[in-house]
């Protein structure tokens, strides 16, 4: 295929250029005929016949008739290499005409013999050169010798003004002919050495167009930002990371000044900050084009040219989003190994004391009747030892590991058992009013204990955000997920008070709350039971409109 096509290449090339010869003989013949028109005009001044006059003419009008019949025969003719030969016969035939009829004037039309051997050797090469030279010799030989012994009638009626001798004649026709060849053979090194030169330009530009590709290759596929910009700021590069982790099209950005598109970068671009920086990476929060803010790590450094000369600068950034939230999670993990640790402690210290005290105050209220202040210092004693409890619970929770042993999970079944437990809890309201949306095959593959748990700890925060009244919405469906594996998605959604955005990012640390109630280890609980799962969670809320909890459970 790369044969044939180069192939084609040429031959189209071929094509344009005999029709740019075609057109320039003709132009030349323009020439000649206007030419022709003036001397016609004024002959007496000239001293040329008027037979003379008429051969020019009649030369004339047949360039012009053959300069038609090649325009034809390119369409018929498919071999070029004949076409070409075709032509320069043709021009040489004719010009051997032009120089039999003129030997009575002061011009030498001979000439016109190296212009075809010139314009020979770049359609037909050296050898082709050669080929039109031997032609030109032949014809031009012929016709001297056809002058010398009169064979030549219309030229005898035209008359020469000098005489020819042998020596004359043999001189004339070998200066030609010598002088002919090594037209040729100049013409064919210069076409030749002129091939060379552009096919190893052609070579070296092809090398650089590969080293080009190759570099924005590079700086297209790599997944971090690379934008360049001149010494008056404006946006020269922009690859196709840069887009997807700003937000901004390429199309908006190119031509524009970094000042109107990310003016958050200028601090960072003046000379003696990028000294400071030290090639080191710099944190700046930015406002992307589809994300309200957007977490970068920047490095700016000059960009220079060939000369080592300073041409602009160049911005490389990535998106540190997902590192900030790898080290978010790391923390937590951190935390919850601490709290894992004193959990194990503290349970095995606390719990057999804290059976006894809960054995021996249920003892004594069974034997005793309070009153008045007794009888509240004893609620409070059974309150505080049921938070105790709670909190120890907690704890355990968050000290126990993932069980090995898992199933096939009912979400269905285990949504109903949760909502009629809460039911019966003091923490439920009469005026909540539930809604629930259950897919009857939506299945979890985990711990049942911990599935529970899980939707318990969701179902409590959402009563607990609502006061008095208020809509509880359940919603359980199967969804694949960027990885491409298929998760249960449970979906709480609730009418309540809502989270503001200062407390959203704090909601999964430990002993975080806003309420007077609870220990603050409800979601740390869930999101440590979902990260041994390698299941996720999403909370999404508004101040005073709701929540919405988003847990996902593998299916498999």
């Amino acid at each position: 295929m790369p044969v044939l096509y180069n192939e084609a290449l040429i031959k189209e090339k071929n094509t344009r250029r005999l029709f740019i010869l075609i057109a320039s003989r003709v132009i030349l013949v323009t020439l000649f005929l206007g030419t022709t028109i003036f001397i016609d005009s004024r002959k007496q001044e000239f001293s040329i016949s008027q037979i003379t006059i008429s051969f020019f003419y009649l030369i004339a009008a047949a360039f012009y008739f053959f300069s038609v019949v090649y325009i034809f025969l390119l369409k018929f003719l498919k071999n070029l290499r004949s076409n070409i030969y075709l032509q320069l016969t043709v021009d040489i035939f004719l010009i051997t005409f032009l120089v039999g009829i003129t030997d009575n004037i002061q011009i030498d039309y001979s000439l016109f013999y190296t212009l075809v051997i010139i314009y020979s050797v770049p359609f037909l090469g050296r050898k082709g050169g050669v080929v039109i030279a031997s032609v030109a010799s032949i014809f031009y030989g012929v016709l001297i010798d056809l002058k010398y012994f009169n064979l030549m009638p219309f030229v005898s009626s035209i008359g020469h003004d000098y005489y020819l001798n042998a020596y004359d004649v043999l001189t004339n026709i070998l200066v030609h002919i010598v002088s002919f060849y090594i037209l040729a053979f100049l013409a064919g090194f210069a076409v030749e050495q002129e091939k060379k030169t552009r096919s190893l330009l052609e070579e070296k530009e092809s090398e650089f167009n590969q080293l080009d590709l190759l570099f924005r290759s590079i700086v297209e596929s790599v997944y971090t930002g690379v934008m360049t910009v001149d010494f008056q700021n404006v946006i020269k590069t922009f690859n196709n990371a840069a887009e997807e982790i700003t937000g901004f099209s390429r199309l908006k950005t190119l031509g524009s000044k970094i000042d109107d598109v990310f003016p958050e970068f200028l601090p960072f671009m003046n000379e003696e900050m990028i000294d400071k920086q030290f090639r080191n990476r710099i944190e700046v929060l930015i406002n992307g084009g589809k994300v309200d803010k957007i977490n970068l790590g920047l490095s700016v450094s000059p960009l220079k040219g060939r000369n080592e000369n300073q041409i602009g600068k160049i911005l490389i950034f990535q998106d540190l989003t997902q590192i900030t939230e790898m080290e978010k999670k790391l923390e937590m993990n951190r935390k919850m190994a601490i709290i894992g640790e004193m959990a194990a402690g503290w349970a095995h210290e606390v719990r057999n004391p804290l059976a006894a005290i809960t054995g021996s105050i249920e003892l004594l209220k069974q034997g005793l009747e309070l009153e008045g202040t007794n009888k509240r210092l004893m609620e409070i004693i059974l309150r505080s030892k049921d938070q105790l409890e709670s909190f120890a619970r907690d704890f355990l929770l968050l000290a126990r590991s993932v069980p090995a042993s898992r199933e096939s999970v009912d979400l269905k079944e285990v949504v109903e058992e949760v909502l009629e437990h809460i039911k019966l809890s003091p923490e439920w309201k009469d005026k909540i009013r539930i809604e629930k949306k259950l897919l009857f095959n939506a299945k979890a593959f985990a711990n049942k204990e911990q599935v529970r748990q899980i939707i318990n700890n969701m179902v409590l925060n959402a009563v607990q955000s609502m006061e008095e009244e208020g809509v509880l919405s359940f919603e359980t469906k199967i969804v694949e997920l960027e990885d491409k594996k298929e998760y249960s998605e449970i979906r709480v959604m609730d009418t309540g008070c809502g989270i503001s955005k200062d407390d959203l990012n704090r909601i999964f640390e430990p002993f975080f709350t806003n309420k007077t109630k609870g220990t603050g280890l409800g979601l740390t609980i869930v999101n440590h039971i979902l990260d041994g799962y390698n299941g996720r969670i999403k909370i999404e809320s508004t101040v005073n409109q709701g929540t919405i909890c988003y847990v996902w459970l593998p299916v498999k």
